[in-house]
């Protein structure tokens, strides 16, 4: 290939990674608008339903096969760390789990169908784990060079990741010494899909990462606040792990979207494909029922004082609202009309 084509290449992909707002994003509060928000305006922030929220499906695939979650520990992770991530992945099946459930929450996602009217997988399982201890890729990763982090776990000559690009989702996770671009002040985690010229494949993934250092007030919001918001104060974390239990939420909204949007294609709101409205996005920091701005909504408190608005298998978790497309407005298991 001559190197103009090289080049060119290169600079198309990096236009595609850094001009895809949407498909990023952060508990509360938003601090910058993105193009779609000024044409929603509060719709995306506040519980009820809108006439100006038109989420349309656009003919692409979704995930109706069986969703299997391949976490990638980058950095350093402790044990108790890694297991209340993998409890929350687990619990988004485990129907029996008491009321109001992340399996409940999970079933606002199902609703969505591909054009043969196949419904999302009800089915989300833990599947084959790499650990990157020792930063393969250093400890400041751009968009570019997560793809080359995945690259090197789907290609590894030792038990490599399984490449399922139907069902398979790739969950890099990066510890609190690690810093990734436009993190803290513009995103908290973000999923896109694999580039065949960089990974070989095109598999759905996406990134999140430990705030409890960098943006704690960012991105694990409310278990921490901004500093620029001097008397609000923040709430006791689920599984005591602030950062953790922070990036939960995260890792739910990003799961849900790669299951109705994996490759940017099928279901979002808004005139933009580059930068689509996704069902997550639209409820931006809403965890209860009234949420909006700066107030999560009606959530539940434990009695150790810790705050939570689902169950897990065995575990509590906060987790953001998602948008229901049949009601028009965002819905939750903990909703108090439930």
């Amino acid at each position: 290939m001559p190197p103009v084509t090289v080049a060119l290449s290169l600079t198309l992909l990096t236009i595609l990674l850094t001009v895809s707002p949407s498909i990023a994003w952060r508990p509360w509060p938003n601090m910058e608008h993105n193009s779609s928000e000024y044409i929603y305006g509060n719709s995306k922030k506040y519980e009820g339903s809108s006439e100006f929220v038109h989420m349309k499906y656009h003919m692409g695939p979704v995930l109706t096969a069986n969703i299997t979650v391949h976490p990638i520990w980058y950095g350093t992770w402790l044990k108790s760390q890694k297991r209340i991530i993998r409890e929350f992945i687990n619990s988004i099946s485990a129907v029996e789990s008491k009321h109001p459930s992340v399996a409940g929450w999970w079933k606002t996602v199902q609703l969505y169908t591909d054009q043969t009217g196949a419904n999302i997988s009800r089915t989300v399982r833990l599947g084959q784990e790499k650990n990157d201890r020792f930063y393969s890729h250093g400890k400041s990763l751009t968009r570019l060079s997560v793809q080359s982090v995945i690259k090197s776990h789907v290609t590894a000559r030792s038990k490599p990741l399984p490449i399922n690009p139907k069902g398979g989702l790739y969950l890099l996770l990066t510890s609190t010494d690690v810093y990734v671009q436009d993190f803290c002040g513009q995103v908290c985690g973000f999923h896109y899909f694999t580039f065949p010229s960089i990974v070989g494949y095109t598999l759905p993934y996406a990134w999140v990462g430990n705030s409890a250092k960098l943006c704690p007030g960012v991105c694990a919001y409310p278990f921490a606040v901004p500093q620029y918001m001097p008397g609000l104060k923040a709430v006791k974390s689920p599984n005591g792990d602030v950062g953790v239990d922070g990036m939960i939420s995260v890792i739910a909204h990003e799961i849900a979207e790669l299951a109705t949007n994996p490759l940017v294609n099928a279901w979002y709101a808004g005139p933009d494909p580059v930068a689509p409205v996704e069902i997550a996005d639209l409820c931006e920091g809403i965890y209860g029922t009234g949420g909006g701005g700066s107030y999560t909504g009606q959530l539940l408190d434990g009695e150790d004082g810790a705050t939570y608005n689902m169950n897990g298998i065995r575990r509590r978790f906060l987790v953001q609202w998602v948008w229901n497309h049949v009601v028009n407005y965002c819905t939750g298991p903990n909703a108090l009309d439930q």
